[in-house]
């Protein structure tokens, strides 16, 4: 998925960057369910979810350079197994452990808008972290409502989170463009 920036422009980097995020989204979605419903698929699809960090940080190696990307990476990844780890908890039925791993879901969250908002004067910290909360908040209804069995409110917030996630790629290209402007000239 390596990117190339002087050869593509601004529809390869939006198109690129929304599939990552789309399938960030969808993944996420699968791996809900394979969890919840204790299906035999969730530990491949756990691993495809997890290759998505890396997909994205290929894209941000191409502007930024490997260390950056690298620690992009890490936070996707800790964001994905944070929120894994919450949908297992909370089909125990344990609250305790529950409330402590979606603290440090919301905390890895601002991490994430710290650093992109360190690498990028387009991304401000507060929009980014605003983006991200409210990513969480819609993963974590969808979620909810599928360990309610409630799949028609799981399903509608997962097409909320949908729009949002393409947003927020967008949000992420605009910065990039803007940032790195002699590459989409």
């Amino acid at each position: 998925m390596k990117l190339y920036p002087c050869d593509r422009g601004f529809l390869y980097l939006n198109n690129t960057m929304r599939m990552l995020w789309e399938q960030h989204a969808a993944w996420t979605r699968m791996t809900i369910i394979s969890i919840v419903d204790r299906l035999p698929d969730e530990n491949l699809t756990t691993e495809r979810l997890l290759r998505n960090p890396k997909d994205i940080a290929e894209v941000f190696q191409s502007y930024y350079g490997k260390k950056v990307a690298d620690r992009l990476e890490s936070l996707l990844t800790d964001h994905l197994v944070l929120a894994a780890e919450l949908v297992k908890a909370a089909q125990a039925g344990d609250s305790i452990k529950a409330q402590e791993i979606e603290r440090r879901w919301y905390a890895n969250a601002d991490e994430i808008a710290e650093f992109l908002s360190s690498i990028n004067p387009y991304w401000h910290k507060e929009s980014m972290r605003q983006m991200w909360f409210k990513h969480l908040d819609q993963v974590k209804a969808q979620a909810v409502a599928r360990l309610n069995g409630d799949y028609a409110a799981s399903i509608a917030f997962y097409d909320e989170g949908e729009i949002l996630i393409l947003q927020m790629a967008d949000e992420l290209t605009i910065g990039i463009v803007k940032q790195f402007p002699q590459f989409f000239e």
